[in-house]
């Protein structure tokens, strides 16, 4: 025989003995992820190594990163530590390409012969992937549910009328295939037409448990986002809600590599208060929202007038009401879908000459400078009957729209109100009581306290319960109050008389030789208060190093509430005029709050960002200047 003949030979021996000794599984299912930005195509195990095959899906031209600590821990409790990446290298910026999507591989150690299930990490860090239960027999074990998830719901005929009496609200629930090293806290927004607390955070137990009541008055609408999947349900005084939260249904369907496989799960099982009327609606996933595909909506309304952009609104919420006549459903799920769709439609019709703003900039991707240039020279004026069209919409002053979430947007808005009342020929209704209630709570909320003026207005109202629950919240505002006046730690500072193009130096020189965080924030933003709050374990933990916190405000934030939020919030605290706050807007190119700076010793500018990144970003930031 022939030398090359008996190579040949050879290599395909040993070709298909490598190939023996591998066992490829495709697209293995999971349970949870962190993060729907990496996806595992495949997992290929060997006596030599086992190989991540990775998708990775993300914004086109930024990057992710692998940390190089990353790890596989198999279901025998033994972790198997990265050796090294094939097309990525860890610890290093991985850019995306123009087409939001990349491949490669992940090599780690070989496992035993009995592992039947691994964990991907890359620790425990903020914002680190994290993919649970990938399953290397191919299949998912079988979903046990308890036995909250598997009773009979009663489906509704019609919408029950809310009550309005002051209560809690019991919360209570379980996410199934919950770990170790997952996220123990979440949040869930009261979306009601009237609310107690914005917010509240709920803590899940190591079994994956949860239980909390809840203060409120009527029927409130609320989402708790399990991770980045938002769950809506409801919650009523005296009332029991359960969930289960199937995780690994709500990853399928974010997934993309496996939302079109087959289940017939539900991403969550209600029980108690109106179970079968949240089932029903979660499962119809009818989209109410008229500009519920933005880009298309911003694209279709390119160069269009005032009225041309009411048209097309209008026949959305025709065409909207026409789909939701011929669902299968029943008349109770209805009922409520149509609210919401109105509530949609007037929402949009109520910010037309916004709208008609951002439609433009958009479609003509108008830079920063051109952007005030443009407001500035092209005001967006209605006629006075243009808002005539909201008595088509008298749902929206019944009992039955409480039930729909974006229904907070308009209780809480004087100009929809003063539009509506003019429309209606009256301010007398379900939806004017709700919103004279709503506006006193904001607020209270916004730490203003409450008037005489407004006490009696409440007075006059149709239940006692909005009275009474009014002056407990002022009550709870006022010594607040009393107590932020013995609070220390934070400073008012005048920016003094200098001009606008000194205004900044002017305001750090103060602190020069130190590393400055500079937070450009309002007390009506949400996600500020909610940073300022995250910051405050970090900044306890460096309260030794040489960092100055400065906090630069603008007149938007109203003075009363600024002065009695900064309390809480360590520092030192500036407030400048409008027309110093949009210099300061325009020079640092400042889209929006909040935004931070951190300035080195020297008054440098060495990291800027819009928007909080993160407790463990701003630290590291911090830290880099520090040392530097």
């Amino acid at each position: 025989m022939k030398p090359f003949v008996l190579i040949t030979c050879f290599l395909l021996s040993l070709t298909t003995f490598t190939q023996a000794q591998e066992r490829i599984i495709e697209q293995p299912p999971f349970t949870a992820w962190s993060s729907t930005s990496i996806e595992i195509d495949k997992v290929a195990l060997s006596d030599t190594a086992t190989v991540l095959h990775i998708k990775a899906f993300y914004r086109p031209k930024n990057w992710i990163r692998i940390a190089s600590g990353s790890f596989l821990k198999g279901s025998d409790g033994e972790l198997y530590p990265l050796r090294h990446g094939i097309g990525i290298t860890p610890d290093q910026k991985f850019w995306m390409p123009e087409s939001g999507q990349a491949e490669f591989k992940l090599v780690f150690p070989p496992l035993p012969k009995d592992i039947t299930s691994i964990d991907f990490s890359e620790g425990d860090t903020e914002g680190a992937f994290k993919i649970w239960g990938i399953q290397l027999d191919g299949k998912l074990p079988k979903l046990k549910l308890p036995a909250e998830a598997t009773e009979r719901t009663k489906k509704l005929t019609t919408l029950p009328t809310p009550k309005i009496e002051k209560g809690k609200a019991l919360l209570e629930g379980q996410i199934l295939d919950f770990e170790p090293g997952m996220s123990s806290n979440f949040t869930i927004y009261l979306r009601g037409a009237v609310n107690l607390e914005q917010k509240v955070d709920i803590k899940v137990n190591d079994n994956g448990q949860f239980s909390s009541e809840i203060p409120v008055i009527t029927t409130t609408p609320a989402t708790l986002y399990a991770g980045i999947e938002a769950i809506d349900f409801l919650l009523a005084p005296g009332e029991k809600t359960n969930l289960v939260i199937n995780q690994r249904e709500i990853c399928r369907r974010q997934s993309k590599l496996h939302k079109d496989k087959k289940s017939n799960e539900a991403n969550v099982y209600y029980g108690g208060y109106l179970a079968g009327l949240s089932g029903e609606i979660a499962k119809q996933n009818f989209k109410t929202n008229i500009d519920d595909d933005y880009p298309q909506f911003i694209k279709d309304l390119k160069d269009r007038n005032a009225e041309e952009v009411k048209a097309y609104i209008l026949n959305k919420h025709k065409e909207k009401l026409r789909q939701i006549d011929a669902l299968k459903a029943t008349k109770a799920c209805k009922e409520m879908l149509c609210c919401a769709v109105d509530a949609s439609a007037v929402s949009l019709l109520t910010f037309v000459p916004g709208i008609m703003q951002r439609v433009h900039i958009t479609n003509y991707k108008l830079k920063d400078e051109q952007v005030n240039e443009y407001i500035k020279n092209n005001p967006v004026s209605l006629p006075d009957d243009f808002l005539n069209v909201l008595r088509d919409f008298p749902s929206l002053n019944t009992p039955q729209a409480m039930y729909v979430p974006l229904y907070m947007r308009l209780t809480g808005s004087p100009m929809f109100r003063t539009a509506f009342s003019k429309a209606l020929g009256t301010d007398k209704g379900i939806y004017f009581e709700l919103s004279t209630v709503a506006n006193v709570l904001n607020g209270i909320n916004d730490f203003t306290p409450v008037t005489e003026e407004q006490l009696a207005k409440i007075s006059a109202l149709s239940t006692p319960v909005y009275l009474e629950t009014v002056k407990e919240k002022n009550d709870e505002l006022l010594a607040k109050i009393e107590k932020n006046k013995k609070k220390t730690g934070f400073t008012i500072n005048e920016a003094g008389e200098v001009s606008n193009e000194d205004l900044f130096a002017s305001i750090i020189s103060k602190y020069h030789g130190h590393t400055l965080l500079v937070d450009f924030w309002a007390t009506w933003c949400g996600p500020c208060r909610m940073a300022n709050k995250a910051m405050i374990p970090m900044k306890e933990e460096l309260k030794d190093r040489d960092i100055v916190y400065i906090y630069l405000t603008g007149e938007t934030s109203p003075k009363g509430t600024w002065e009695n939020m900064i309390p809480d919030i360590h520092g030192e605290h500036f407030r400048v005029t409008a027309d110093q706050w949009n210099y300061l807007m325009n020079s640092f190119q400042i889209r929006g709050v909040p935004t931070y700076l951190l300035v080195d010793r020297e008054g440098n500018i060495t990291y800027k960002t819009t928007g909080f990144p993160g407790v463990d970003k701003m630290k590291s930031e911090l830290l880099k200047v520090l040392n530097k």
